[in-house]
């Protein structure tokens, strides 16, 4: 197996796999009961609590476990129902968790406004400034983009909106093991992860806040996670992101000098094969092993038809459905031509690919691209 898709998801590294398991086996008590299984798996879960506020830089007093990404993006944005003010500000590559929420929210009377990015992804600062209401409550920009890479000034935005009074979320989903996050440093007010884009568990997730007070539970029930996210707590998963985390940010400089040296020895093979290859997103500011490339003259659903008979996977950079591709909007939204646009790969290695796995695609890739 050759995957080159770990934007999408990371296969659990094998700590994690051995201490859920045993977690599963042996610490199965509710982490609200008093007596001493209970005790076993409330600990566990404040250990981990701890070892994601260190990845991030922030206290664990403002972490709550949520089930992933999406449901932490709604319940910072469903808490906008309480606040005074009625506006919110976000981007036209959001991830559909911020997108598809903003257009629900109009039901309830809270409007929205979305900015333009540029050529390469970056959010438009000065559009931004312009379109900022009495009435903004909140910005919602990512910290990375899921398809393309690129890194937002997203400490850039805390400062404006701050000097406003307005409060800042980020998701950063696709960034824990990439790059070094210090929250407090960024200055966001709220802040979303998710376990298995860093070879945790699917289903599990944080929501970091700022002040408690700005929000509200979105799912209602007991008193768990500071009375803000009810329901009995997945023990082994949350220790299992707690791991994750923690393995994510050791000796992380090498591991992105891994992923940057990836990246440059596919692009460089990828150049003497196929010099017409064209990359999307910016060619800097972006994080390290994720590459949206588009392929002139053929269709991303024959390329990727073409890699999976060979066990390579990969993404698109289109949404496919029923058979039909269509153009993606993230690429749409930088003024990529249709044409491109449906021509797109994204490439997305992790720390566990190797030079060999690299020339195996490359050699493939040769194959598909030059049958002609």
């Amino acid at each position: 197996m050759y995957y080159f898709d770990h934007s999408a998801t990371t296969p659990l590294h094998p700590d994690v796999v051995e201490l859920m398991h045993n977690i599963q086996k042996y610490k199965f008590g509710n982490p609200s009961s008093t007596h001493k299984k209970g005790r076993e798996a409330k600990l566990i879960i404040e250990n981990s609590r701890n070892q994601i506020a260190h990845a991030i830089g922030v206290s664990s007093k403002n972490i709550i476990f949520t089930s992933g990404g999406t449901e932490s993006n709604n319940q910072v944005l469903w808490s906008m129902l309480g606040n005074k003010k009625s506006h919110i500000l976000s981007n036209y590559i959001e991830h559909p968790a911020v997108l598809n929420v903003l257009q629900y929210l109009k039901n309830y009377g809270i409007d929205h406004d979305l900015v333009s990015v540029d050529n390469n992804g970056l959010i438009s600062i000065q559009e931004l400034k312009s379109k900022i209401k009495k009435d903004t409550a909140l910005i919602s920009v990512m910290l990375a983009n899921n398809e393309i890479g690129t890194i937002q000034p997203v400490e850039e935005i805390v400062k404006i909106a701050h000097g406003k009074g307005i409060l800042v979320h980020s998701d950063a989903v696709q960034c824990l093991g990439k790059m070094h996050i210090n929250v407090d440093k960024i200055g966001a007010d709220f802040f979303s992860l998710s376990a298995h884009k860093f070879y945790g568990p699917k289903g599990v997730g944080i929501l970091y806040f700022k002040n408690r007070k700005l929000l509200s539970s979105f799912i209602i029930g007991g008193s768990q996670e500071k009375n803000l996210r009810a329901g009995t707590e997945d023990t082994a998963s949350i220790a299992g992101m707690g791991l994750a985390a923690e393995i994510a940010v050791k000796n992380l400089s090498q591991k992105v000098k891994t992923l940057v040296k990836i990246e440059k020895e596919f692009l460089n093979r990828l150049k003497a094969i196929y010099p017409k290859f064209i990359i999307n997103g910016h060619k800097e500011r972006k994080l390290p092993g994720v590459l949206s490339v588009s392929f002139p003259d053929f269709r991303s659903d024959f390329l990727m038809a073409k890699l999976d008979r060979e066990n390579i996977y990969v993404s698109n950079g289109a949404a496919c459905g029923s058979g039909d591709i269509k153009p993606s909007k993230i690429l749409k939204a930088l003024s990529l031509k249709d044409e491109i646009n449906i021509s797109t790969l994204r490439f997305s290695f992790g720390v566990t690919n190797t030079i060999d796995e690299i020339q195996y695609l490359i050699n493939v890739l040769n194959k598909i691209l030059n049958q002609r």
